[in-house]
Parts: C-alpha cells; structure tokens; sequence
C-alpha cells in the first residue's frame, strides 16, 4: 500500500480519468485523488458514445485477438489485457451493479441501453471512495519542483489557483492542451490526426440511395505508395457517400495513409465477397435461363435491396431498365459481374463519425512503460486512454483502451515503491510560504 500523504491529480474526467482515480484510490485508500476536468460536465464522450447507450467494451476475451483489433498500439495493449481485459470490464461493472449485454456483433452495452447508467456508475463510485472531482478546473501548466521539500509536482489552474501532487495522470484523450502540458514535461507528440471516418463519394444516384444498407461487403482502399487495405462488414449508404462498420474499420487501419493523401483514393466494393467470379456467372446464367422474359430490374437472384440492385444495373453496369434476361449479351453479363465483384469509386473526402470521436497520434508509446502506463521521460507522471498513440476500430475497442489503462496507471501510482524521498507533505511550505497539508488539494474546491 501506497504511504499516507500520496497526493495523486488526475487530469481529464472522461472514462480513462475516472477509471484510473478510482483504481488508485481502491489500491491507496489513504491516498489524495483530485480529478479536474476543464469543461462543464465530465464524461460527456461517455454519455454520447454508441448513440447515447454507450459501447461499453466489445465481447473479445482473448488478448491476442482482441489486441489486433488496434491499428495502432496492439502490440503494447496485448500485456496490458493479459492484467485487465473485457472480461474484467464485465466484472467490474457487474460489481457495482450494471450489468452489461452483447449484441450479435459483439458489442456490449449496459442491459439499460442508456450510456447515463455507465456515467452515474462512474460518479457515485468516485464519489465512495473519496476522490474529489472538479468540473470547469482547467489546466494551464504542469512543472516539477525543484526543492526537495516540495511535492514532485506543480500544477496550475485556469483560475490562478496551484495544486501539488506526488502523481498526475494524464487523461486528456486528443485535447490539443493534454499534448502541449505532456510535451512541457519532456514528451515528443505524434501529429493526431483523425481516425473512424465515413468517406464522401460524389455520385448523386448512389446519395438517392441514402439508408440502404448492404451485408457483407468487402471494402478495398487504394492509395498512391500504399499496401492495399481490405475490410469485409456491413456498408451504409448514405446522402455523402458510404459509412457503415466495414467503412469505419477500413478508415481506422487506413488513418495515416489517408490524411497524407488528403482523404482522396479509390474504394473498392465487392458487393458479394462470398461468391466467386465462375459461381456468380453460372447463377446469373440460371437467372437468364429461367427467367427470360423478366426484366433484370425487376428480379436479382442476390440478396440485395431491391434499390441497390437497380442502382447497380443502371448506374454502375450501364444497362438499359427495360433490358430483360434473354436479352442479356455475353459482354453485358462480364459487365455485370465486375460491377458486382470490382465496383470502383473515388473517394474525395471524409465526413464524421457521430458516435465516436477518435483520433491517431498522441504520446509515443516507446516513451511510456507499458507495464505501469508511467512516462519514461519523466518519473511520476502517468497516461491512460486516447493521449497515448492507441487507437482502436468501432465497436468498443477503445472504451476498453481506457478501462485497461486507466486502471494499470491508477493502481500502478498508489502502489509504487517510491513515492518520495522528501518529508511528509504536512512539513512543507510553498514558494509563498503558506502550509501545504495532505488535504489542501481537497480543500481548494
């Protein structure tokens, strides 16, 4: 157990902030835990993901397979889920009362499908273990002591008003103010740049088409320079262009390539990945032999919307409405199932993604000890969740980045074997003179 006087702050109040105070004060009971977050209301992210029911984690309990789930970051996660993973996620809310359901894709959600359930479980368990949450608390600058009387570190507020602690956490997730306080303190930062994006494709028939959706599809991206990227999932079509799971998890693995190109490339559908070039000639071949004298508009031996198909026929393949299946040449037919197989489109931009707000980038992970989430760099300090440079693909990946570092930085800060060589904190004074006791950080709010 951590010594009495550990003075721990955490900076960020989304899930990786929450949950790392907490771990810290269930591992260090008499520790002091400040959690500030800048804005008005904490955990908002929370209350917004998975449409407002919360993507809590994602139903994959093996380390190894749920860290390949991370375009960036799944080496250094594979450890860190052998300690805390899904199925502790699971657990640990089940504990406290919430249980979690798993949908057929995996997802999980509270049973409640409401994301205020995770966010009122989150609160009322900070507030029983006696962490001292700050709301409209803004960090302006984080610099370490250099009297050995004084706690490793000073942290100033917005409001004029300092704070010393023996530990930070940085939870700031892609706040450009969390990389510049983490490069004050020694840290390089990897440019962020987004990553779970829909792609903008300018094809008014294909925008007509807007809530048809398409299961499975493999996706395939082009770019100049780069290896082909590939994922196979159901695609939406929308009024901009194409999103849907498959899109987002092909905008994840291709996040980097993609803003160096300025969100241009070639998309690639193969709109029946199940079916092979020769199977697929031979049912429509079937097709033309029993239904001759139907128009192809009007019967697809696919399981496609009744629209999509039309749209494929008519604005991918070129072929006339009226055009019936005895009619269909040899060269038409080849036409067709390319435009099945290898449909083409130019992608010329990206939109959002409204559930997720995720970006690449942040803290190199070689400049943090994965074993413990504490900087190389610089000793005490500690990250957890979307600062680091891990980002995960839809579906409760990077919730489960948070949990899991979240909660090996907060029990790895109460139980560290040096906390401080300097004497107790009710001893010191600040440069102005005035006592810094154990509870002044709880007795600045």
């Amino acid at each position: 157990m951590a010594p009495a006087g550990l003075s721990v702050i955490v900076i960020g109040g989304g899930a990786a902030g929450f949950f790392g105070a907490i771990a810290a004060a269930e591992a260090s009971p008499q520790a002091s835990i400040t959690l500030l977050e800048g804005g008005r209301d904490s955990l908002t992210k929370v209350r917004l993901s998975g449409g407002g029911r919360c993507n809590v984690t994602h139903s994959c309990f093996d380390p190894a397979l749920l860290a390949q789930q991370y375009p960036r970051g799944g080496r250094a996660l594979r450890g860190a889920f052998s300690r805390f993973q899904p199925q502790d996620t699971v657990a640990w809310f089940q504990r406290r009362g919430v249980r979690l359901k798993t949908e057929a894709d995996g997802r999980m959600f509270p049973t409640t499908d409401d994301s205020a359930t995770i966010v009122n479980c989150l609160q009322a368990e900070a507030r029983r273990v006696g962490i001292q949450v700050r709301t409209r608390a803004a960090v302006t600058n984080i610099s370490q002591t250099v009297r050995q009387s004084d706690p490793p570190f000073r942290v100033e507020l917005k409001s004029g008003e300092v704070l010393w602690g023996d530990r930070i956490l940085m939870a700031t997730g892609s706040s450009p103010i969390g990389y510049r306080l983490a490069a004050g303190l020694g840290h390089r930062i990897v440019p962020p740049v987004p990553s779970l994006f829909t792609f903008t494709v300018r094809d008014t028939h294909l925008q007509a088409l807007a809530g048809v959706s398409a299961a499975p599809v493999t996706v395939s991206l082009r770019l100049p320079e780069s290896k082909p990227l590939s994922q196979t999932g159901p695609l939406l079509i929308t009024h901009w262009g194409f999103s849907g799971p498959a899109v987002l998890k092909l905008s994840a693995w291709g996040a980097r390539s993609l803003h160096q190109h300025r969100y241009r490339a070639i998309l690639t559908v193969n709109w029946l990945p199940d079916r092979h070039f020769d199977a697929l000639r031979t049912t429509l071949l079937d097709t033309k032999a029993t239904w001759a004298k139907r128009q192809l508009t009007t019967q697809s031996p696919f399981p496609l919307t009744k629209r999509l198909w039309q749209y494929l026929l008519q604005h991918r393949a070129q072929l006339s409405p009226d055009l019936t299946w005895a009619n269909l040449s040899k060269k038409q037919l080849n036409t067709l199932i390319n435009s099945l197989l290898q449909d083409d489109y130019t992608v010329s931009g990206k939109g959002q993604f409204k559930d997720e707000f995720v970006t690449c980038g942040g803290i190199p992970l070689p400049e943090v000890n994965f074993k413990t989430l504490e900087s190389r760099r610089c000793p005490g300090l500690f990250f957890a969740g979307e600062i680091l440079d891990v980002d995960g693909i839809t579906g409760g990946f990077n919730f489960q980045n948070a949990w899991t570092t979240g909660w090996i930085a907060g029990q790895s800060m109460a139980r560290s074997a040096e906390i401080s060589k300097s004497p107790s904190v009710a001893d010191k004074t600040s440069e102005s003179g005035q006592t810094l006791d154990p509870a002044r950080n709880r007795q600045n709010g």
